[in-house]
């Protein structure tokens, strides 16, 4: 599948850095990779949004009803209870019961509940696209074409993301959360060397150039000029940015110049071994904490546990931060970026299909925007108002360069639905394994990864 989508200011699909605190185990990994662990600590303080939250339209009905939602995390995720209050202010018949099936098997539990019999789940927190697809191939969730154009709902807003979760022409599923990839990168460092920051325009050449400009390789005072987590999407999805390519295509050699240029920044001490790392098992906020990495590409989800980290007295030495956007390709207009959605879908056995719906419809679009924002998380649909609530938050940079750094102008999503998702991943993933420990070459592993997927694409 390959769709290429155009974010612009008043609906960046996916735009602006995600705010979730994610912490340790807890934080939020790549759509396509480590989605057991998303979204599940608190964001940094914000006003909830209570009765003065945005207004919905009422439901056709007045009649009492009861809308169950199965998600993952309740105690710990900041947005739910101020989606529901914002909500029932304005729905005051409708009582909204949160039932947490958890984070680790959060895709199997509920694709496990919804084919058994007499499943009551009235709403569904889709947790990411192999999920997503499951669902969909199981026949167990609603489609919402004829929803969605009953109500006139504006797709466009969500810039292409909804093609992508398309399958077979319907769609099931409506985002309501997303984050995107930026390059995270400590101030104090390009001072101290007397270095102009990264800026919002950077090719990946210039971008390898600037971090080989900080790196001291002194043992003992190493100053790393850039870092990448052990995920493969820290190197392989950098390739997908020209809208040329998606990660479950079968042909994997556009990934070719980019392991080469973190291979030889691993050789010359530019970044840290990929297989200490492995060891160590150091998480990437850790790395960064250290207060020796100057840059470092990363999910949108990691600013606010930065944040919170820094407002705790945790991180000390990392306090003097700032965002760019993502690197791109020559000829790749600026502020193309990969991004990761969670969203919200209506069951087949939903005992109230109307009023999930207009729940759905409701945390999906303008009014669950500002709610999401209110609460330090990002929206999938979002706004210029969106960009600035972001902004604003105590603890975000107060350059201009990071505020601008929540625009994007291409977004593309980690993992497009392919019902082959699974069997893909765990071709890449090895196969980034044995590149990065350097025990077979780039050439010879990218072979691997399109025989291994061709083969899967064909069953």
């Amino acid at each position: 599948m390959k769709k290429r989508f155009l974010s612009s200011l008043l609906a960046m699909t996916m735009v602006v850095a995600s705010i979730t605190a994610c912490g340790s185990a807890a934080e939020q990994a790549p759509a396509a990779e480590v989605q057991t662990e998303t979204q599940t600590e608190a964001a940094p303080a914000a006003e909830p949004a209570q009765a003065e939250a945005p207004a919905a339209e009422e439901t056709a009905s007045d009649e009492p009803v009861t809308l169950k939602w199965a998600l993952w995390d309740v105690s710990s995720t900041v947005y739910y209870q101020p989606l529901i209050d914002a909500y029932t202010a304005a729905h005051p018949n409708v009582t909204i019961e949160m039932v947490d099936l958890g984070s680790t098997d959060y895709s199997t539990v509920l694709g496990t509940q919804l084919s058994g019999a007499g499943s009551d789940f009235d709403v569904v927190t889709i947790k990411d696209v192999p999920g997503y697809v499951s669902l969909v191939n199981k026949g167990v969730l609603e489609p919402l074409n004829d929803r969605i154009a009953a109500d006139g709902v504006d797709l466009s807003l969500y810039n292409g993301v909804t093609d992508q979760v398309t399958i077979d022409g319907n769609l099931y599923e409506l985002p309501f959360r997303s984050d995107i990839w930026v390059l995270f990168y400590n101030k104090d460092i390009f001072d101290k060397a007397g270095v102009d920051y990264p800026t919002n325009d950077m090719t990946w050449e210039q971008y390898d150039a600037l971090a080989r400009s900080v790196t001291d390789t002194t043992p003992g005072a190493e100053i790393y000029g850039s870092h990448y987590h052990t995920w493969r999407s820290t190197i392989q999805l950098d390739g997908i940015l020209d809208g040329k390519h998606t990660i479950v295509d079968g042909e994997y050699d556009f990934t070719k110049p980019y392991y080469e240029m973190v291979l030889n920044q691993q050789k010359d001490g530019v970044c840290m071994d990929y297989a200490t790392l492995k060891t160590q098992g150091l998480h990437y906020s850790a790395a960064f904490a250290q207060g020796n990495v100057a840059t470092m590409n990363m999910g949108s989800w990691f600013i606010a546990t930065l944040i919170q980290k820094i407002k705790d007295g945790e991180y000390t030495d990392c306090t003097n931060w700032g965002i760019v956007k993502y690197p791109h390709a020559d000829g790749v207009e600026a502020g193309s970026t990969l991004s990761t959605i969670t969203a919200l879908a209506v069951p087949t056995s939903a005992p109230n299909k109307d009023a999930a719906w207009d729940f759905v419809k409701f945390v999906s679009g303008a009014e669950g925007a500002e709610v999401m924002a209110s609460t330090g998380n990002i929206p999938a649909m979002t706004n210029k108002t969106i960009v600035d609530i972001i902004a604003s938050m105590d603890g975000f940079p107060t350059d201009d360069a990071s505020k601008e750094a929540l625009i994007t102008s291409h977004t593309y999503l980690e993992m497009p639905a392919n019902d082959k998702s699974s069997e893909i991943e765990t071709v890449l993933n090895e196969q980034h394994d044995l590149i990065m420990n350097e025990e077979v070459s780039v050439d010879d592993a990218i072979a691997a990864m399109n025989e291994g997927v061709q083969a899967i694409l064909a069953q």
